[in-house]
């Protein structure tokens, strides 16, 4: 070694202090701002209405049931109001809020129905006979229901009871003919198909002729 250089060892840079991510809670649960409010801190939720004591606000706690109900998807008025029924609300307040909650177009049953309807259909395949009943357990009333379901056509019908079949036949190869056509006008009257159209679309995707026997639906 140099008889210069010094043997004296440089001190060792201070360690970083970890930083404090205060505002790590937005990210980690999924959360943004807007779904706690505007200023509320993550130790500060909103009520919880399965944890709320028995002096919280039953307005405040009904309020934040609706709110959390209608977060991912609308609900019907009845919906709703059986929820409010199940965490004892008093009649009253469920009432109240839920004319507020109309008013505002939070609420909306004609607006649920159309929805309803578009997305049955579309996922599902169901027919306006199927919806129709599904409308009506949910407390949809039978008018509110019918004029959504009247924006389905006839020929966006017939066009899913054809996509219905032709996704479905392809499993049903191994079988025979009559037990596929059986099968297959039994997918559409279990979605809710009249059984003309659905015998008319078997037909029609397996290629037989309209002179075929018509079973009856009873024996499917």
């Amino acid at each position: 070694m140099g008889a210069g250089r010094s043997s004296k060892r440089s001190p060792e840079p201070a360690r970083a202090r970890p930083r404090v991510e205060t505002e790590s809670w937005r990210g980690d649960v999924g959360l943004g701002v807007e779904a706690w409010g505007a200023a509320a801190p993550p130790d500060d939720p909103p009520v919880d209405p399965e944890v709320a004591g028995p002096d919280a606000d039953p307005e405040s706690v009904a309020r934040t049931i609706l709110l959390d109900q209608l977060t991912g998807r609308a609900r019907s008025r009845k919906e709703l109001a059986d929820k409010l029924a199940s965490k004892n609300v008093p009649g009253e307040i469920a009432s109240r809020l839920l004319d507020r909650f109309e008013e505002v177009g939070l609420v909306d049953d004609a607006a649920f129905a159309r929805s309803w309807v578009e997305g049955r259909h579309t996922s599902r395949g169901l027919a306006p006979r199927a919806i129709a009943q599904e409308l009506r357990r949910k407390g949809v009333d039978d008018e509110v229901a019918r004029e959504a379901l009247d924006e389905l056509g006839s020929e966006e019908q017939l066009e899913t009871a054809r996509r219905l079949v032709r996704k479905k036949r392809r499993s049903l190869e191994r079988f025979d003919e009559q037990t596929r056509t059986r099968r297959l006008v039994g997918l559409l009257a279990r979605k809710g198909y009249p059984a003309g159209l659905a015998w008319q679309v078997v037909r029609e995707e397996l290629g037989e002729s309209d002179d075929s026997p018509d079973a009856p639906f009873g024996d499917l």
